[in-house]
């Protein structure tokens, strides 16, 4: 017998629940076979570069273009995704078509031009993110992230052929082309660090992402979407999309700037700290794409679906059964991982430059970490019907939240708990996301509820 009645109803044929389920589970699939090489991959790393300086440049380095990336594409993923699916419903293929074109273009103009200033821009922020990496280390960051700058145009188109494949319920196969960037990057450390060292890291993430964004490129046209930059004209789907799409940037923005508070004073603590939030994150941001990732991946279309039917009962339905489902498996997992922190870094990654050392560093960081599993995952599920919904403007607001938490946490923690205290405020900021979310969540659907009636 379930312990939540609403679970059961995963295994009814036919149901929305049922849909999610299979989908979720496909990506999940998906996502342990790129975990587990992507987890080899660290393996491979921690091994040839260990908490090093070029280690520390490289991943400050990597910090920018992963940003614009979630800012800018995935802002357009979540803006265009319940738009799309409703002129597709009702407008037809063509118009779709049309629609996914112009958004298209407009990111890679976004991400070219975002791109071109932080090249112009480089040299004036760098030293603020990486504050107290001496003149060396900064240097080789500054050279690092010019030459990574590609991967974020790249990585950024393969990203939304992927949001627009899931629209057609296509989960697995998408959810596998993130495999090609570990893969590489495995091939590189191991073959190529000897002669070129951390430009290895750059090389082979370079060509990861140029392999991922083919490959789904092509998935995407054979499900009858091109992959076309072309303007067809202002239309009302297209300032829909627009209207959504500002306050997901701007939330992105300040979600994000936590992240860089985060670098920075980790940069501002004892050499290797920045590594040592790194490596202790890699455990965690597993367990969070597997299921956060999955789960949100799959809710998506059938929340958009629902919102543009007004089936109110379907989405109190979704939302209680998942929220619920999430719940129940990350809390076990979170606690183990907390558990069973100091064995997993040792076996993990205490060989070659990883030392005792190290693993008595990343043990508290890892611990920390973990708290946020179950509040990160659930509220996922909240924050996709608050997108399909149209209330972007919620998220912005839960954004700004966040980062001010993220600040006042970080400067009371990491004195007491050095880097370990910047997982925990990232742990309690995740806790205050749960309950903004689920409380807006509720007070809509009973508005639009009593509105119906």
């Amino acid at each position: 017998m379930f312990p939540f009645p609403q679970v059961a109803k995963l295994f009814q044929g036919g149901s929305v629940n049922r849909r999610i389920f299979r989908a979720a589970a496909s990506v999940t699939v998906a996502g342990i076979l790129v975990k587990l090489v992507a987890l080899f991959k660290e393996f491979t790393v921690a091994g040839v570069y260990g908490r090093s300086d070029a280690m520390d440049a490289f991943l400050a380095a990597f910090l920018i273009p992963n940003l614009l990336i979630n800012l800018i594409s995935e802002s357009m993923n979540q803006a265009l995704v319940p738009t799309l699916i409703r002129v597709r419903e009702h407008e037809g293929h063509d118009r779709a078509q049309e629609l996914l074109s112009s958004s298209m273009l407009w990111v890679c103009l976004m991400l070219t031009a975002a791109t071109g200033v932080m090249a112009l821009t480089a040299r004036g922020f760098f030293p603020l993110i990486a504050s107290h990496f001496p003149p060396e280390k900064l240097a080789l960051s500054i050279r690092l992230f010019y030459a990574l700058l590609p991967v974020v145009l790249i990585t950024g188109i393969a990203t939304n052929c992927t949001a627009v494949l899931n629209t057609f319920d296509r989960f697995a196969w998408p959810a596998l082309a993130p495999v090609a960037t570990p893969v590489m990057v495995i091939a590189g450390a191991m073959l190529l660090s000897g002669r070129f060292g951390i430009w290895a890291m750059v090389y082979s993430t370079l060509a990861g992402a140029l392999v991922q964004a083919v490959a789904v490129g092509w998935m995407m046209d054979s499900h009858g979407y091109r992959l076309r930059l072309w303007w067809h004209g202002a239309t009302e789907a297209t300032h829909e999309v627009a209207r959504q799409y500002g306050p997901v940037l701007l939330s992105g923005l300040v979600a994000s700037g936590g992240l860089l508070v985060d670098q920075s004073m980790a940069a501002m603590l004892p050499a290797g700290s920045v590594s040592a939030l790194a490596y202790a994150n890699r455990f965690v941001s597993v367990v969070i794409t597997l299921l956060a990732g999955a789960v949100s991946s799959a809710v998506v279309p059938h929340f958009s679906r629902m919102v543009a039917r007004r089936d109110w009962a379907g989405c109190r339905d979704t939302l209680r059964t998942w929220v619920r489902l999430t719940a129940l498996v990350s809390t076990p997992i979170a606690l183990a991982l907390i558990a069973g922190a100091h064995l997993l870094i040792r076996l993990a990654f205490q060989h070659g430059a990883f030392g005792a050392r190290d693993t008595a560093l990343v043990t508290p960081v890892l611990a920390m970490y973990a708290i946020q599993i179950p509040f990160f995952v659930s509220s996922r599920v909240f924050y996709r019907f608050l997108v399909s919904m149209r209330r972007t403007d919620l998220i912005f607001y839960c954004g700004a939240l966040n980062l001010a938490l993220d600040i006042v946490l970080n400067l009371i923690l990491m004195h007491w708990f050095g880097v370990a205290g910047i997982a925990l405020a990232t742990s309690l900021w995740t806790v205050s996301t749960f309950i903004f979310l689920w409380y807006w969540a509720r007070k809509l659907l009973r508005k639009e509820a009593a509105n119906q009636i």
